[in-house]
């Protein structure tokens, strides 16, 4: 037990970037890379744990990080005309259509993170904390966005957003300009749901690397306190 304790957290330390060439040995090992695979499963499953649950979607604060700027615009605006029950409608909305997408985000994750290889372990050793879901984010991204954009759209249409967005502002063409597009029900729709889906993509990597480095954290504080 007390092997794979010091196992565990020299990798850790490993993560964290201490490049010293016994990490980077057992980084790149079979038991390094597994515990490295250990620590990004268990954010993906942490994050899209949240995603299921509509209440803690809303309330964590590294999805609201994620929230991209096309959004807080439209949300500062509607606010100013007074319209504060409509931004916590659109919140809700886009919290119930994050539960949709996990089903089709997690093979993708999962599938990548057991194709990581001794190559990658030695390139987030170099790479330092947060590292690993670096590479999980440079390998997933797109095809995350392909996957759940489509849910995304598919509820935001199925909740009315853009008909109660469109009905609120009567017509103005504040949300075409905002999200870049004519005020259309197509363009706004598309509009909100590719900027929904970012924050999910990105809110769920901010969640994955908090975990990587809180799993570091901890276990180099165990190491500290075998010595």
């Amino acid at each position: 037990m007390r092997r794979n304790t010091i196992l565990v957290a020299t990798m850790a330390v490993a993560t964290l970037g201490t490049t010293t060439q016994s990490c980077l040995a057992l980084a790149t090992s079979s038991v390094g890379l597994a515990v490295l695979k250990q620590i990004l499963l268990g954010g993906i499953t942490k994050g899209l744990n949240i995603f299921s649950d509509k209440d803690s979607f809303m309330a964590n604060q590294l999805i609201d990080a994620a929230l991209p700027q096309q959004l807080k615009d439209l949300n500062s605006t509607l606010q100013k005309l007074g319209l504060n029950s409509l931004v916590q409608k659109e919140k809700q909305y886009i919290a119930q259509a994050a539960a949709f997408t996990v089903d089709v985000s997690r093979p993708i994750l999962v599938n990548a993170v057991n194709s990581l290889t001794a190559e990658d372990a030695a390139r987030i050793v170099q790479g330092g904390s947060g590292a690993a879901t670096q590479i999980l984010k440079e390998r997933t991204s797109e095809q995350l966005m392909a996957a759940i954009a489509p849910k995304v759209d598919a509820k935001l249409n199925e909740f009315g957003l853009v008909s109660s967005l469109n009905s609120a502002l009567q017509g103005s063409n504040i949300l075409g300009n905002i999200l870049g597009g004519q005020n259309s029900t197509n363009s706004l729709t598309g509009g909100i749901s590719r900027f929904a889906s970012q924050q999910m993509v990105n809110g769920l990597f901010n969640i994955i690397e908090n975990h990587e480095q809180q799993n570091a954290t901890t276990i180099m504080n165990s190491l500290n306190g075998m010595k």
